[in-house]
């Protein structure tokens, strides 16, 4: 992936886009940890090569080639930004911004490998060098923004005559990177200057160690089940339950790792009350055990030094800063639009736990909704009110068809051809991983590859995500994309399908929506691939809608053992449940998105983040049956790096947008798949990346602002608390 001096060392240090609620766990990763290449010959940094442009050499990359990989390119790129600061010419356009956008060819090479081994295929020996790289990564961010004479050369071209000349996106360009020196403390002097240096360090030490305990959480805490205890569990869980167990030497056991995806379906199906209140408290307890891997003290050095950061720059607290060059622009108004969504959240959520103690009582149960009991019960009331279960409907989600089905939406939609590449053809990283060849329909030109690393392994961090390891951009000569997804499903035995739930199929489209988001680019500038945070996850959320359109439907959902297509009954019944337990679901996350923001508003010192998260929860009112999707002392999005901090709200902002463009698609007159629309689609929301600004992308695509109405219709909430002034007039200002 091309990076700039603006964004290669946040890349590097792990910011990639990406997202995904999913996580996972089996076999060992393996990667060579032999003596290290010298500088000259290190495959980390060598050019790449072979067909489609040169691909990464993923067969010869070992830790031990990391550090002097790393170590060579970040010097080489700090020089050839020295040679722009320094020259003599004055600044202009090209000799400056440009120029940056041409350097850092090396570490470009080099981050993809760290990324690697950070994201997928971490091991002891990555973790003992990961902390002094990441402190390495955060001393060669803070030499490019106190680059003096670089931060001049860019402020003179943005105050320069020449700039009323540029085109647009050449405007945006010097205005995104003017504010990126400037937000990042460019200006700073003296002391203050020097702080923020070591503040960056710092962080990146503390932000590595929680991440790690979290991973070691994560892999630490498995509940072994006997045959006696699988009272309610479908086979589609036992079956990989008892390959893991076998695997970890727990052989006629059946293993539930402490993951979400692991987790989920044992609380949903699980007989065992007791049980699932085990495998609840493990998994919402990573991070917070009182032993070694607590997170606690952490956040509170990551909450005060951000907080610091913060006020050397001249604001109240991070969550100002950080929201400056967001869409939402304040906190306040993040704030504006989860308030707005919040009651009617809550109101549902008492109608289904109502629900669920109906079906509880009626049962006998002797008992009281507790978090443990959530899942469990609302498939209960699903199952009664709609006549259906989820895992009938799994067994229409075979990973492999629903993969087809994204490729036939793809070339529908993008004009995109996707063709697997035979084994050995490119190299890859693990056996798991697969490649695709992408090309244009319509006239046969390659746009790249795409990777797919679908199953879940120790070393692997939880979640789904997206990444690329080469991005478009027509000044290095219109390169082929690399584009990857990365899930962690459970890897099932020889000839055994993967089948997945509705929500899982769901996180899958996402997740490759964020893979066409980077295949349509059509950028000028590799910085251009990087956009704003409250926008991000618009293009693939929107893309989760047609997993359930009809000619997805109709050819791709299909039977794992008969191949019959769902039959009309259950998909008019899964329709009829589209907005069932989206209480659960926004409260989730809400509380979560809430969280994140009132935690960086506040002075820190002292804070207790435990006692912080449940008094402000209680003054919320969240209800008691649930818990925030992720716990603050394992809130990755927000403290194993900076990616999504006091951005967490992000998502709704982006869903605010989905729902309304959504409305746009079904009343089109083609529908999902009207052409004239999908091409105003691929035009504004997803070849532009980065040189539009997204309200005004928006625009161009729908015509107008979107409002939080489509949201509160596309979820099944009322209204009747949002006024005029509320978050709906906002998204698009």
């Amino acid at each position: 992936m091309r990076k700039t001096a603006m964004t290669a060392a946040l890349v590097a240090m792990g910011l990639l886009a990406g997202c995904g609620e999913k996580s996972e766990t089996p076999e060992p990763a393996t990667v060579s940890t032999t003596s290290a290449s010298p500088a000259s010959d290190n495959p980390l940094l060598a050019e790449w090569r072979g067909d489609y442009g040169g691909v990464p050499p993923f067969d010869q990359m070992q830790v031990a080639d990391l550090k002097p990989a790393l170590e060579t390119a970040i010097a080489a790129h700090l020089a050839e930004l020295d040679t722009i600061a320094n020259q003599t010419e004055p600044a202009t356009f090209e000799n400056t911004l440009v120029a940056m956008e041409r350097s850092g060819e090396l570490i470009a090479r080099a981050q993809v490998f760290f990324g690697i081994l950070a994201g997928n295929m971490s091991t002891p020996e990555f973790r003992a060098e990961q902390g002094a790289l990441t402190a390495m990564f955060a001393d060669y961010q803070s030499k490019i923004i106190q680059n003096t004479r670089l931060f001049a050369r860019i402020e003179a071209v943005r105050n320069s005559t020449e700039l009323a000349t540029l085109r647009p996106d050449q405007q945006r360009l010097v205005q995104v990177t003017y504010d990126y020196f400037r937000s990042n403390g460019a200006q700073l002097e003296g002391a203050a200057r020097e702080r923020y240096a070591a503040i960056n360090k710092e962080l990146a030490a503390l932000s590595t160690q929680f991440s790690n305990n979290v991973l070691a959480d994560e892999e630490g805490y498995v509940t072994y089940l006997d045959a006696s205890q699988l009272g309610g569990l479908p086979e589609s869980f036992t079956k990989p339950a008892a390959a893991l167990a076998e695997s970890k030497g727990q052989a006629g056991k059946y293993a539930v790792l402490n993951t979400r995806s692991s987790m989920d379906p044992f609380l949903t199906y699980s007989t065992e009350r007791a049980l699932r209140e085990q495998v609840w408290r493990h998994y919402y307890s990573r991070g917070d055990n009182g032993d070694e891997r607590d997170n606690n003290a952490l956040i509170t050095q990551i909450l005060q030094l951000r907080h610091e950061r913060s006020r050397l720059l001249g604001f109240d607290n991070y969550a100002q800063w950080r929201l400056q060059d967001r869409m939402a622009k304040t906190p306040e108004r993040a704030f504006a639009l989860m308030e707005a969504v919040w009651p009617a959240a809550v109101s549902r959520v008492q109608e289904e736990v109502a629900d669920m103690q109906k079906i509880a009582d009626a049962e006998g149960a002797g008992i009281t909704i507790e978090p443990w009991d959530y899942r469990y019960y609302a498939e209960k009331v699903r199952t009664a009110r709609y006549d259906y279960d989820s895992e009938a409907v799994k067994k229409y989600l075979n990973l492999d068809q629903l993969t087809l089905a994204m490729f036939y939406v793809a070339g529908e939609l993008f004009d995109f051809d996707f063709s697997p590449l035979p084994e050995g053809k490119v190299p890859v990283y693990h056996p798991d991983v697969k490649v695709w060849e992408v090309k244009r329909r319509s006239d046969g030109s390659l746009v790249g590859l795409w990777y797919l690393d679908p199953y879940a392994r120790p070393g692997k961090r939880s979640g789904a995500w997206a990444s690329s390891y080469r991005s478009y951009d027509r000044l290095h000569g219109e390169p082929s994309v690399l584009s990857s997804n990365n899930s962690n499903f459970i890897k099932p035995g020889a000839g055994e399908p993967v089948l997945v739930s509705w929500d899982d199929a769901t996180t899958f489209f996402h997740e490759f929506g964020h893979a066409l988001h980077a295949l349509s680019a059509q950028v000028d500038y590799p910085s251009q691939n990087w956009g704003v945070r409250d926008y991000t996850e618009f293009q693939s959320q929107l893309l989760e809608r047609w997993l359930f359109t009809e000619p997805v439907v109709n050819q791709f959902f299909r039977h794992v053992e008969t191949g019959e297509p769902m039959p009309a009954e259950l998909i008019a019944k899964l329709k009829q449940s589209a907005s069932f337990n989206s209480g659960f679901s926004t409260i989730e996350y809400l509380a979560s998105a809430l969280i994140d923001l009132k935690l960086h508003m506040v002075d820190p010192a002292g804070m207790d983040p435990d006692a912080f998260e449940r008094d402000t929860l209680t003054a919320m009112g969240m209800p008691r049956e649930l818990v925030m999707r992720h716990r603050t002392p394992h809130f990755g999005h927000v403290f194993a790096s900076e990616g999504y901090a006091a951005g967490y709200y992000g998502y709704l902002w982006a869903e605010v947008l989905t729902a309304d463009a959504a409305e746009a698609f079904a009343e089109a007159p083609g529908g999902y798949y009207d052409k004239d629309l999908a091409q105003k689609m691929v035009k504004f929301l997803f070849a532009a990346r980065n040189t539009i600004d997204p309200a005004e992308a928006y625009r161009e695509f729908r015509g107008r602002d979107a409002t939080i109405d489509a949201l509160l219709r596309d979820r099944d909430f009322p209204n009747d608390n949002v006024g005029p002034d509320d978050a709906g007039a906002m998204i698009g200002e």
